[in-house]
This record gives structure tokens, C-alpha cells and sequence, in this order.
């Protein structure tokens, strides 16, 4: 079973592998040679005239490469196999019958080794120097296939580092010889710095140079890549020797058997130049062990609905690998399945379109996990603005209440000195007035001691008659003079209570103007450290905030 995908892609490298000319045209004299060529292969009548049909409304002569893919899957493609193809490379017109069979695979009656070998000698030549390269033609024909096989189906064709590595494994197992995992690690990052896949003829120089096989017989090289290009490219599943009864004669023959899914060929040696037969596998074969009998051990029987084959296994080991390998095929028969190695190749695809696609899922919510970062960073410096603002803000505001704080302090420690000075010039008032009631009362207490002399003096006169009126005359002056003095000093003591009574009453008031100021102070001081608190509050929001 071939892929339409495995068929286009020895075709591909054929058909870019004709000259152009400077306007990047191809002759159509060398479009008539490879569809003459690709005809014959596929087994199909080759219409001599469609291609001058198909291009009549060509006026520039040589035909472009857009237009002949569509007349190759119109006039050849189409002609040779059952389904249609789905033209992948960027420089064909598509053609899309039905895409939902895209992946089915076709039965061809013709050699595609032979479309191999033909498309290989068309474009060898132009990328392979025989100087540069160490193994055979025939290594370097299979290497390409190999490659072909496991390529993407993409164009311009390539290989994955993933298939790279299978390939290298399988090659290496069939030689017998370790796997050098560090020195494929290297290669792989060299491959990554350069940002590229290999194409089918770096792979060959890959191969050719011994890059990872120095040291490695070049007969026991050989031999690994025959092995891998058997089971991969050819879809052999196992082969050996066994021995197998004859159907007339009924005698054992050795016989080189090959196992595909759908059939087992035999030949008379291992270089398959002598094909005897084949054994074809469907639905309705099964495989079964037999005893040992006529002398012959390791027994197992394939049965057809036609025919029977007996053969014989060289041990038990081998024996029971062969009935396992057959009864896979014939299980794979039945349920519509492709060989191992295909599908194989087909879920390490889906395995890696899988991964690539979860991939760039996580890429997109990597960028929206990014961009949401972002948006909350933006948001984050927002609110940070804001809270430095808010700071900045509550910085002034407290700058600007400390600075009033301030000057209310300096106003009332201003006062407080004014209302000191007031007090100690009051004090020095009420001492001056003190001094002064002081000296009125001594001058009262002389006066009174001058009363008490006078009077003693005129109880003295009192008996001379002619004095005693001039005595009474000049006591009545100066009681009179006294009772002015009285009066007088009566009046400077009620001025004195007075004024003691304003001082008092100022004192008072300067005392409760005080502690009005001192409340004022408290206040302010309550104001402030509310001020603080809050400013810490913002600012523990804001580390919140951030560590958020």
C-alpha cells in the first residue's frame, strides 16, 4: 500500500530537477520525456498529444511550472491509480477532488521502486559528487529513499530532527553498534542554531561522511542501511531463512522468505535475484504451529483459502517470531490497518502535530497570560502613581500642618513671653502700689503719732484760755486737713483695690487664653498623628498591592 504523498515525492525531485531558463520556465521538450518516462512506469498509455492540448493557449513557448501539475494529475496521475492527488508543493496548481481522503492510501499496479530508480537518476546528478561522498551508488539511492519516507509532506521535502533520530537509531541497531546520544544532542543544537531541517541531500552527505558512523566498517554500514531501507521503504517486516515443503514433489527446500503485510515472498537466495513464489495474506489466512514430523522441527503452517504452506523455522525462537510477525499482518489485514513502521510514522506525525499544537496553545496563553501581566503591571503603576501622589499629597499636607503647628507653637510661646512680660510688669506694678499703700501707711501711723503729740500738746494748752481757742482754731485746720488726707488716701486705697481686682481678672483671663492654646495644641498634635496613621495605612496598601 503506497501513499499518494510517497508517490509525488520521487516525482517532485524529478520534475525540479529539469533545466530552466532565466525566466525560471521549463522546455516542454523535457516535460514530454518525463511524462513519456512517468507513463511508462505507471503503466498507462501515454497520450503523445495531450500535452501540446493542454498547453495550446501557451503563446511564450517553454511552459511555466505552474501548469504542469494539473496536467500531470489530469492525464497521468489520475490514469494510474484509483483515488486522486492532492498536490501539496507551493508551485502547483491545487487540485483538491476530495480532501477528506487525503490520508487514504492506494493500491498501484506498477514497480515503484522503478519510479524511484527513474526520478533518482533525473536529479542525482545535479546534488551528488561522488569525490565528497564515501558509500555506494546503491547506499546513497537508498539513503535518498529513506529520506523520502520519512520527509514531511511539505515542499521544498525535509526531515525532522525526531526522524533524523529514528532513522540514525534503526541504523545503528541494525549494525549492531551503540547509540551516541551526546554527540546526536550536538548535532541536533548545531541544527538548531542554524534554524533548519535537513534536506535529502544533506542527509546523504550526513550519511555519505561518516558524520556519525567513523570508525564503522564500511561493509557492516552497507549492510545497516539495506536493513533499514528493507523494512522501511521496501515494507519488509522480517526475513530469513527457512525451509519449506513442496506442494508437488512434497521434498524441503531452503528458501529466503520476506514478509510483507499483505504477502510473504520466497527466493532462492538472500539476493533476491531468483523469486520461486508468494505466499498472499488477506482476511481469511490464519498461521498455526505444528508438531515435528518427517524428521523436520520448529513446524508452523500458513493457511491460505487456496493453498497450505508448511515451513520450517532453523528454532523455537525464530519459529514463534515468524507465526507472531504473520498473525500481525493478518490482524492488520482485518482491521484496515498499515504496516507498523507506517503507522508508526504516522503517530509519531500526529504525535508531534499534537505537541505542536499544544504548543502554540500554551504560546497563546503564555501571550495572554503576558498581556494580562501587562494590563495588571499597567494597573499596578496606576495605583502606585496614585498611592505616590497620595503620598506626595500627604507629605505636603503634613509638611503644611507641621509648618502651622509650628507656627501656632512660635505664636503661642510668643504669647506666653508677652503674657510673662505682662504678668512680671504687673508684678512690678502691684509691688510699686504695695511700696506705695506701704509708705501711705506709714504716713498714716506719723500722722496719727502727730494726732496723739497734738492732742497731748493741747490737753497741755487746754487750760490757758486764750490759747485754748487759737489751739481749738488750729486743731480744727488740721483735722480738717486731716480728714482731706483721709478722704484722699481712701481714695488711692480704692483705686489700689481696683486695681488689684483688673489684675486679678487679667491674670485670669491670660490664664484660660492659655489653656484655650494648649487645647488648640493637643488638637493639632491628635490631627497630626491621625495624618500619620493614615499615611501608613495607604502605604501598607500599597506593598500589598505590589506583592499581588
Amino acid at each position: 500500500m503506497i501513499s499518494r504523498d510517497e508517490i509525488l515525492k520521487p516525482i517532485w525531485y524529478a520534475f525540479t530537477a529539469l533545466d530552466v531558463d532565466r525566466n525560471g520556465k521549463v522546455s516542454k521538450s523535457q516535460l514530454k520525456v518525463l511524462s513519456h518516462n512517468l507513463c511508462t512506469i505507471l503503466k498507462i498509455p501515454h497520450n503523445t498529444s495531450a500535452l501540446e492540448e493542454h498547453f495550446k493557449d501557451d503563446d511564450a513557448g517553454p511552459v511555466s511550472t505552474q501548469g504542469y501539475m494539473p496536467y500531470l494529475n489530469m492525464f497521468i496521475l489520475s490514469k494510474g491509480m484509483r483515488l486522486p492527488i492532492y498536490i501539496y508543493p507551493s508551485m502547483f496548481v491545487q487540485i483538491i477532488r476530495d480532501p477528506a481522503s487525503l490520508t487514504a492510501e492506494i493500491q498501484a499496479n506498477f514497480d515503484f521502486s522503478e519510479l524511484n530508480k527513474m526520478c533518482w537518476t533525473l536529479s542525482a546528478p545535479k546534488h551528488i559528487s561522488s569525490k565528497h561522498v564515501l558509500i555506494s551508488g546503491s547506499d546513497t539511492y537508498k539513503v535518498w529513499c529513506i529520506f523520502n519516507f520519512l520527509s514531511e509532506d511539505k515542499y521544498p521535502l525535509h526531515i525532522v530532527t525526531e526522524e533524523l533520530e529514528y532513522f540514525l537509531r534503526k541504523l545503528f541497531a541494525a549494525m549492531g553498534c551503540s547509540w551516541n546520544e551526546g554527540r546526536f544532542d550536538d548535532y541536533k543544537m548545531h541544527l538548531s542554531a542554524k534554524k533548519k531541517n535537513l534536506n535529502a541531500w544533506e542527509l546523504i552527505e550526513l550519511i555519505g561522511m561518516c558524520h556519525f558512523t567513523k570508525g564503522i566498517n564500511p561493509q557492516t554500514l552497507s549492510m545497516g542501511i539495506n536493513e533499514v531501507y528493507q523494512e522501511l521503504v521496501m515494507d519488509v517486516i522480517k526475513q530469513g531463512y527457512m525451509i519449506k515443503k513442496g506442494h508437488k514433489r512434497k521434498n524441503w527446500t531452503e528458501r529466503w522468505f520476506e514478509l510483507h503485510l499483505n504477502y510473504m515472498s520466497y527466493y532462492v537466495s538472500e539476493d533476491l535475484v531468483e523469486q520461486k513464489g508468494c505466499i498472499s495474506l488477506d482476511r481469511n489466512c490464519c498461521v498455526e504451529s505444528l508438531p515435528d514430523k518427517d524428521g523436520k522441527k520448529n513446524l508452523f503452517i500458513v493457511r491460505c483459502v487456496e493453498k497450505s504452506f508448511e515451513i520450517s523455522a532453523s528454532d523455537k525462537k525464530t519459529k514463534q517470531e515468524w507465526i507472531q510477525a504473520i498473525q500481525d499482518c493478518i490482524v492488520r489485514i482485518r482491521q484496515g490497518l498499515s504496516s507498523p513502521h507506517r503507522e508508526s510514522r504516522q503517530k509519531r506525525r500526529e504525535l508531534r502535530n499534537r505537541m505542536k499544537a499544544e504548543q502554540e496553545a500554551m504560546e497563546n496563553r503564555m501571550r495572554q497570560l503576558l498581556l494580562a501581566n501587562e494590563s495588571k503591571q499597567a494597573q499596578l503603576e496606576v495605583l502606585s502613581k496614585d498611592l505616590q501622589e497620595a503620598s506626595l499629597r500627604g507629605d505636603l499636607e503634613e509638611q503644611r500642618r507641621l509648618k502651622t503647628q509650628t507656627e501656632l507653637l512660635d505664636q503661642y510661646r510668643r504669647d506666653l513671653e508677652q503674657e510673662k512680660m505682662a504678668r512680671m510688669q504687673m508684678e512690678e506694678q502691684v509691688v510699686e502700689k504695695a511700696n506705695e499703700v506701704e509708705q501711705y501707711w506709714q504716713r498714716m501711723q506719723e500722722l496719727e503719732e502727730m494726732y496723739r503729740q497734738l492732742k497731748k500738746a493741747l490737753d497741755d494748752e487746754r487750760q490757758a484760755k486764750d490759747d485754748e481757742e487759737a489751739l481749738r482754731k488750729l486743731q480744727a485746720r488740721l483735722l480738717q486737713e486731716e480728714a482731706s488726707k483721709r478722704f484722699e488716701l481712701e481714695q488711692i486705697h480704692k483705686q489700689q483695690l481696683q486695681i488689684l481686682s483688673q489684675s486679678q481678672k487679667e491674670k485670669e483671663e491670660l490664664e484660660r487664653e492659655r489653656a484655650e492654646k494648649e487645647r488648640a495644641l493637643r488638637a493639632a498634635q491628635e490631627q497630626l498623628e491621625s495624618l500619620t496613621r493614615q499615611r501608613e495605612g495607604a502605604q501598607e496598601e500599597y506593598m500589598v498591592a505590589v506583592s499581588y
